[in-house]
Order: C-alpha cells, then sequence, then structure tokens
C-alpha cells in the first residue's frame, strides 16, 4: 500500500511503518511481483550499503513496542541475511544502524565490529547509532573514529517527534562539524519535503560526508506536483554539494503491493541523474524492504531499471562507488 501525497511529504516513522505494514500483512512474496531472469540477476558483484541486524535477544528497539509492524518484530540476523541475498553476489556489506536504546549503543558497536572481524560473512564497515547535540555525543564519537570498521553515525530524522530543522539546531549543527574533523560520515534519512532544508546543515558542515539515505525518500505514489517538485529541488541542491552522494534504496516500500520496475524508475531516474554516476551507491535496506518485496526482487528491478546504461555504470552503482567511498 503506497503513501499519500500528503504522507510523502510529512510522514513520521510510525505513519510510513504502518502505511506500508498493512499491505505488507497481506503480501504473499512471490516470483509474480518481479519475474527475474539470467539478463537481470547476472553476478556483477554488489556492495550492499545498507544492512540492517537486529538480534532480539541481545537489543531492544524501542519502535517495537509503539509501532505496528509484525513482519519486522522479530530478530533478523546474520543468517538471514545470507540466505535472503544467496546467490545474488553480494561481496561486502556496509551494517547500518537500527535505532537501539540509546544506552545500548555502545553494545550495538561492539556487536558490528566482531562481524566485521569474524571473516564469515560479508560485513566489512558499519555506520553506528548516535544522538548529535547531546551531552555524551563528543566522547561517544571520539571512541568510535578510533574503531576502524566505524565508518558513521546515524539519527533517524524522519520520525514523528522530529520536528522539521530539528538538525539546524547549533548543538547538533556543532556535533557533525566534529565528525567530519574525525573523519566520519553522517547518514541522513529524513522526509522528502526536509532535503532542502538539510542542505543548509551540509553548508555548515564542509568537511563532513553526507549520505543521503533512500533517494531522499520520496514516495513512488505521489501525484502531488508540489511535493515532488520540492523534494527534486532539494535534490538537486543536495548534489551541487560536493561533500554528498546518494544511496539508491528504500523508496520500494512506498509502492503499491502489485508493484512493477516501472513505479520506481522514474524517482531512481532522477536521483540517479541528480547525483551522476560517481556518488550513487547501491543500499539494500533488508529486512525493511521485504514489506514489499524480497531482497532479490529488490535487486532484479533495478537491474532492470538500469539495463540500458553502461556497464561501467552499472559497476560503479552496485560495487565500485561504495568501495571507494567507505573504503572496504
Amino acid at each position: 500500500m503506497g503513501l499519500t501525497s500528503k504522507t510523502a511529504v510529512d510522514f513520521g516513522r510510525r505513519t510510513f511503518l504502518q502505511s506500508v505494514a498493512a499491505g505488507a500483512a497481506a503480501l504473499q512474496i512471490s516470483p509474480s511481483i518481479f519475474a527475474e531472469d539470467k539478463s537481470v540477476t547476472d553476478q556483477l558483484p554488489i556492495i550492499d550499503t545498507h544492512q540492517h541486524l537486529w538480534d532480539l535477544s541481545k537489543f531492544t528497539l524501542p519502535w517495537h513496542a509503539t509501532e505496528e509492524v509484525p513482519p519486522l518484530k522479530r530478530s533478523f540476523v546474520m543468517s538471514d541475511y545470507l540466505e535472503a541475498t544467496k546467490g545474488l553476489n553480494v561481496v561486502k556489506t556496509v551494517y547500518m544502524e537500527v535505532d537501539v536504546a540509546p544506552e545500548q549503543q555502545v553494545a550495538e558497536t561492539d556487536y558490528v565490529t566482531d562481524l566485521c572481524q569474524r571473516g564469515d560473512n560479508p560485513m566489512k564497515a558499519a555506520v553506528v547509532s548516535g544522538r548529535p547535540g547531546t551531552a555524551g555525543f563528543e566522547p561517544y564519537v571520539r571512541k568510535l573514529a578510533a574503531n576502524k570498521y566505524i565508518k558513521g553515525i546515524r539519527q533517524v530524522l524522519h520520525g514523528s517527534s522530529t520536528p522539521a530543522g530539528f538538525c539546524l539546531q547549533p548543538k547538533f549543527v556543532e556535533s557533525i562539524q566534529l565528525l567530519g574533523d574525525l573523519g566520519l560520515s553522517f547518514d541522513l534519512c529524513l522526509r522528502s519535503g526536509d532535503v532542502i532544508d538539510a542542505v543548509k546543515l551540509v553548508d555548515q558542515c564542509p568537511k563532513t560526508r553526507f549520505i543521503i539515505d533512500h533517494c531522499g525518500n520520496m514516495s513512488v505514489t505521489s501525484t502531488d506536483k508540489d511535493a515532488r517538485a520540492k523534494w527534486l529541488d532539494g535534490m538537486q541542491q543536495m548534489a551541487a554539494r560536493k561533500n554528498t552522494v546518494c544511496k539508491i534504496s528504500g523508496i520500494i516500500v512506498t509502492a503499491n503491493k502489485d508493484w512493477k520496475p516501472d513505479d520506481l524508475a522514474p524517482n531512481i531516474n532522477d536521483t540517479m541523474d541528480t547525483f551522476g554516476e560517481d556518488r550513487i551507491m547501491f543500499a539494500g535496506d533488508w529486512p525493511v524492504c521485504t514489506l514489499k518485496a524480497s531482497f532479490a526482487q529488490w535487486v532484479g528491478a533495478l537491474k532492470t531499471i538500469v539495463k540500458d546504461r553502461p556497464i561501467a555504470f552499472q559497476k560503479k552503482l552496485f560495487h565500485d562507488n561504495a568501495a571507494k567511498f567507505y573504503g572496504i
């Protein structure tokens, strides 16, 4: 079930996940949604720059208690991920934080560091949870900077309790500037209508590298021309700043349950053309993507969308740009 044009501009985490979960409850993932064949599922090496994992025997996820997303209210661990990506040539991954309880942030870092060190899985780096602007942020990230596997920080900014302009508070800006001094990046995961405002944060932090998550979170079902124009303007302004890159991901959960690759193509093509072939990266967003598609179906859809682009472009999208950006 897709988002309305209104929620495409201003959705919180609860509204967003509830709306897609409603469709997921009735959705039986099957190849009929997307017919895969050898021409689509070729063996380009893939780096997944947005790998979620959560083990509920180790971590508490506060959003599990407040949001109606039954498909996601269980553990998703590395063995599950390996099964979901089997045969797709995912050669490396970058862990993405899952909004653990704040008191478990250090434990999250230890958990993913161990996975990166073990060598029995593809995880090579991680972006972990943090709360810029809070009193304990500086000592926390200074310790992270000494960990070669930790590449950056994320705090989700599209929650219903996070107002527009939240990232422009002076203390928040200072924290993001510190990330740049320490060589750490910041993922911008925000409402589509807030992308244009986040440009102001980027301008104040020229030494920090920013990653725009999920194509700037514009719903693929939105028919609101003003909302789409505001999103695209924001994305164009972001792309004009040379310390920004963008993940091609996430928006599949805003699609209707009977989606086709053509439904995703306008947002994806606009994003890729705006940022250019050297500043885009594939991201799986698993297991959140499973609200509307399997990992394989998402990969197959994206490969269909880019099939007429040069093979060099596709290699950059699926592998080379991420290897360079994260140093993996």
